[in-house]
């Protein structure tokens, strides 16, 4: 009599402006029923080959969901080009200026970014909302602009240094 292995894996992630991605797979598979009596060994291996792959199609969906462009999230009565903030308040994107004097919307920070800013004020035990507020005038990470993100990574840098 064959024996069903059915093994499921489900993750969800995190992402800017309090979204996030899923994604699940379950996978079963028909096995010998002999392998539990006489070959343990075997069964754990088939039981790891079907997480293994489970796992990673999971993880490919999520890297897949990822590199897509966020949907644009509802303004809540926010003018064009604003965001809502944690508390409920408006705030505008950063625009960078040009030499030619043309404003145009920065990049936002990168999630790699992101983490390493969080990772590495933690290591120094820095105020990390104290100086994000003082230096940039926002209140997270995840409000900096791609060039600000790098000038406080190499700020972060340099204080582990000294």
């Amino acid at each position: 009599m064959p024996l069903k292995l059915n093994v499921g894996v489900s993750r969800k992630l995190g992402l800017p402006e309090f979204s996030s991605v899923g994604a699940s797979c379950n996978v079963e598979v028909e096995l010998d029923s002999s392998l539990l009596q006489s070959d343990l060994d075997g069964f754990h291996a088939q039981v790891r080959g079907a997480f293994t792959a489970a796992c990673q199609a999971v993880d490919d969906e999520l890297s897949r969901l990822q590199a897509r462009p966020a949907p644009p999230v509802a303004s809540h009565g926010v003018s064009a080009g604003g965001q809502m903030r944690r508390n409920g308040t408006a705030g505008s994107n950063r625009v960078a200026t040009r030499s030619d004097g043309v404003g145009r919307p920065s990049k936002p920070a990168s999630a790699n970014q992101v983490r390493a800013i969080v990772t590495m004020a933690r290591w120094r035990d820095a105020d990390l909302a104290g100086l994000l507020r003082d230096e940039f005038g926002v209140d997270r990470p995840e409000d900096l602009s791609l060039a600000d993100a790098s000038r406080f990574i190499d700020r972060l840098k340099a204080v582990g240094e000294t």
